[in-house]
């Protein structure tokens, strides 16, 4: 059994969290859903980035950071969702405990000299995305592999950005099942 920190996107707290919190329950995980939006939940993504804009980034890392906190001693697995992943990966690679970081629909820029030492990384991407483009990507994996992260990439081909959350219009139910079905391994080899 693990312990996964679960992080919603810039939309909240949305359905499609709690249903991915649901899928790592059945499979036997202890999931923590931290709501960091203070229950708003939004529809649109120009309603999103005007939240995430409103709290600002470093609020919400301090908000991450203190719902991680107390779960954090015996190692944590960071999961997220687009925001949530970039946020995910900050906590992960500041936490030397951190047991794997599952980033889904999103990265996150480094720090110059950051270590990860062996720290499993897995990352499930639309192809393309606009708000994670190949260049992008590609800089993330080298700075990863450079920290000495173990990294895994998974792109899927015409699914829209957030392609799991199946109550928006970026869905894609094939693309999602199979990221699904990767995540959950991965999680259960940690």
């Amino acid at each position: 059994m693990a312990r996964i920190l679960l992080l919603h996107s810039m939309y909240g707290l949305r359905p499609a969290v709690h249903q991915a919190a649901d899928r790592f329950r059945a499979a036997g995980h202890e999931v923590h859903v931290p709501d960091l939006y203070d229950g708003r939940v939004v529809d649109t993504a120009e309603e999103g980035i005007a939240i995430k804009e409103e709290i600002g980034r470093d609020e919400l890392l301090k908000r991450a950071v203190s719902a991680a906190a107390p779960l954090s001693e015996d190692g944590l697995i960071y999961a997220g969702f687009s925001l949530g992943a970039a946020l995910a990966q900050n906590l992960a690679l500041g936490d030397e405990r951190a047991r794997g970081l599952l980033l889904m629909h999103g990265t996150s820029d480094m720090a110059e000299g950051v270590s990860a030492d062996d720290l499993p990384v897995q990352l499930h991407v639309a192809d393309p995305d606009t708000n994670e483009p190949a260049d992008w990507l590609n800089h993330w994996y080298i700075q990863m592999r450079r920290a000495r992260a173990d990294v895994e990439v998974f792109r899927y081909a015409g699914a829209g950005h957030l392609f799991t959350d199946p109550d928006l219009p970026d869905y894609d139910a094939e693309a999602a099942e199979r990221a699904w079905a990767i995540a959950l391994d991965f999680v259960a080899g940690l």
